[in-house]
Order: structure tokens, then sequence, then C-alpha cells
């Protein structure tokens, strides 16, 4: 279907460039893309793929926006604290273009839910900002023989990479043993450095999608943003990686675990002082700002999961939910069934509710 005359206008600097030109732009106006996470990666490559005018594009969040994201998550505002993460991205690109279709998921992405999701898109960009989903994403798409294009960020330092294009590798073949990675502890981030890599996430979608360009198949792209330096390292395929027949076991701490929010977990504790509140910081964390309760760090706890009594309920956070998460669904492994986690960590507390060190 040719062009209307509302997409020349709206795209005429795209069709003067002769990479892209009319078919290009056909191609990008005829895919669909999923954008799992609209998170500080996934707002950017959001804005500039419903700009670029991608016909169809999917958002899965399960998450709310928290205040804490505002200086870095750009599609949302004051207003929004508390608003579905999918929901409100979904309006404003609706507004930005509407010549698009934008399609929110208001969930998670589990092992339940991931292969239904992925296979109505025709590629899929890891915007997430944990490890067990990151191969969640890439499972899944190894599984359904999906591109996807990957980014992520870690205070002033960003990554870029696409994985599983033909015989290129798979996240996997750069990471090939969850262990060896460090954990999700929640970190600082300078707040354009999304934007940055989300920017050059969105780059390689429109590469992919339009056929132009060399796309960063089989190489991991490196930022710095206190040197402004770029590197690239290369890395090879294992074909063992697209051996993938199901979702593995393993993968369980990426589904939802039992949470409860401040305000009730304080009611409750009100009704039954038994209820032990566990903060699994680190302890320079706590010095900085507290909830009280005890303090086991995750390795800690991870190491000695007998610190956490059966006997009583338990609830335990961090500083946005991440590490909490990570500590509930392992006690629920070994048979714990009283453990929750506390919905946005510390970051979701009214700063009146919180101690600050002085």
């Amino acid at each position: 279907m040719p062009l209307t005359e509302a997409e020349q206008s709206r795209y005429s600097r795209h069709l003067l460039l002769p990479e892209i030109g009319t078919a290009g732009q056909e191609k990008l106006r005829d895919a669909r893309v999923l954008v799992v996470g609209a998170g500080g990666l996934g707002c950017p490559a959001l804005q500039y793929l419903a700009a670029a005018g991608v016909g169809t594009l999917g958002v899965v969040d399960g998450d709310t926006v928290a205040e804490s994201n505002l200086h870095r998550q750009i599609l949302f505002g004051p207003a929004d604290v508390g608003q579905s993460k999918a929901m409100v991205a979904a309006a404003r690109l609706q507004a930005q273009n509407p010549l698009i279709a934008v399609k929110p998921h208001l969930t998670f992405l589990t092992r339940d839910n991931a292969l239904s999701l992925l296979a109505d898109y025709d590629l899929i960009v890891d915007g997430s900002d944990n490890f067990a989903t990151r191969y969640l994403v890439n499972d899944a798409c190894v599984l359904l023989n999906k591109p996807l294009v990957f980014g992520s960020i870690y205070r002033f330092e960003g990554q870029v990479s696409v994985f599983n294009v033909g015989d290129g590798p798979t996240y996997r073949c750069l990471y090939p043993d969850p262990s060896d990675l460090p954990s999700c502890a929640e970190a600082g981030v300078l707040g354009v450095l999304p934007g940055i890599v989300g920017c050059l996430m969105a780059n390689e979608v429109i590469k992919l999608l339009t056929g132009v360009g060399n796309p960063l198949i089989g190489r991991l792209l490196l930022f710095d943003a206190l040197t402004m330096q770029f590197q690239t390292v290369r890395f090879a395929t294992d074909p063992a990686n697209k051996q993938i027949t199901d979702l593995p076991a393993g993968l369980a701490v990426c589904d939802p675990v039992p949470a409860i929010a401040y305000a009730d977990y304080l009611d409750w504790k009100k009704r039954d002082d038994t209820v032990l509140l566990i903060d699994v910081r680190q302890p320079d964390e706590a010095a900085r700002q507290t909830l009280g309760g005890q303090l086991i760090p995750l390795a800690e706890l991870l190491a000695h999961p007998e610190q956490v009594p059966t006997d009583r309920p338990v609830v335990i956070h961090c500083q946005s939910g991440g590490r909490s998460s990570q500590a509930v669904a392992f006690l629920q492994e070994r048979g714990y069934t009283q453990v929750w986690n506390l919905t946005g960590g510390i970051n979701s507390v009214d700063p009146r509710g919180v101690r600050v060190a002085t």
C-alpha cells in the first residue's frame, strides 16, 4: 500500500534519504515492534520509533510511574506518578503520532505470557532493567525466531547490541551464564544516559527494518558518558545457544512475587506486631535512608537464608523493588510461604515516612 499524503508530509525528511526513501518508509509503516519496559531506555526508544513512523508499537510494562523515574523517563510528568507506565506511554505516543497504532500491555513479562506477547510482533526491543527478564526475552526471541535489539545502562555507561538475526549470536552468547553477572542491585544513573542509549537502540531498529547500514550483529557497542568514548567489542556465536526448546524454569524470578504497598504494610503492622520488615540493601544505603526493620544485605540473605524466620510474616524491601523481589523469589523456592515484596521499595514511600541520616 502506498504512503498516504499525510505520511508523505510527516516523513518527508526520511523520504529525502536515498537509503530509506519511500520503500524504506513503507517498511517502517508496515512493521510491528514490541518494546519490553517503558523505563529509562524504553521511553526514548519508543518516542523515536513512534516519530519515525513504525506502524504498530507495543509497550509491555506492569509497573507504575514513580517520582524517582522522572529525571530520566521523559514520557512521564509529575501528574503521572502512580499511573500505569504502559497506559501513559501509549497515550503520549499516540498523541505524538496519530498515524500509527500503539498497544499497551499492562503486565510484566513472565514465562507464562512471553511467547504469546512476542509472537504478534516482527522485532523485539529489550529495555528491561534486570538480568532475569533479559534472559527471558532472549530465549523467547530464539524460540520464535525474532530479532532482538538490546540496551543496558549502569551509572555512566551504556551498552547496545543486536541479537538473533540470521546466524548471529544471542544474548547468551555474550553472557552465557547468569551466575557470571553482577546482581540486579539498583544503582544511580546519569539522567541523560538512557536517552543516548535509547536513541542508539531506536537507530538499530530502523536499520534492521529498512535494511540499511550495518547493524550491531555480533558486536557490542560500549559508551562512557564521562569520557565520551565509544568502542565496539566483537563476540562470536555459540550454536548451542540457539538450541532452545522451552523457556527454562530457572527464569522463575521473572514472574511476579507476592507484594504489598507500604500503606498496607503499615496498617498490617498496627494489627499484627509480629510482621517483620527486612531491608536487603547495603549498609551504606541504609545509613542514608531507612524505614527501620532488620538489615540483611541481599548477598548475605542468599548465602544464609536461615536468618529469615519461617514462623512469622516477613516484608522485604530495597531501594526500588528489584533486589527485594529477587529475595522473595529465592525464599519462596526454599519453602517460605509468608514473604512479601514491598512494592516500589523505599522510593515509593512518602519522604516524610523515611528516616534520613543527618
